[in-house]
């Protein structure tokens, strides 16, 4: 399956979304860690969010490249 980004054409009705075609249960799964991650950001008081944005990201493409 190939992931699709929001596109800015979200929908809440129906079970996928007209934007991305995504399903709303896989929104709400990607939604839940992201929101965990930006809530560590808040608690740590981080000032350079970007670095740390940049550097989740590249901890999950390292993690994907290990399997």
């Amino acid at each position: 399956m190939k992931f699709n980004p929001c596109n800015g054409e979200c929908s809440d009705q129906g079970l996928y979304c007209n934007g991305c075609g995504r399903s709303h249960q896989e929104i709400e799964a990607m939604r839940r860690p992201v929101e965990d991650l930006v809530a560590l950001v808040k608690k740590m008081n981080y000032d350079n969010t970007d670095d740390f944005a940049n550097a989740v990201a590249g901890s999950i493409k390292y993690h994907l490249s290990q399997h």
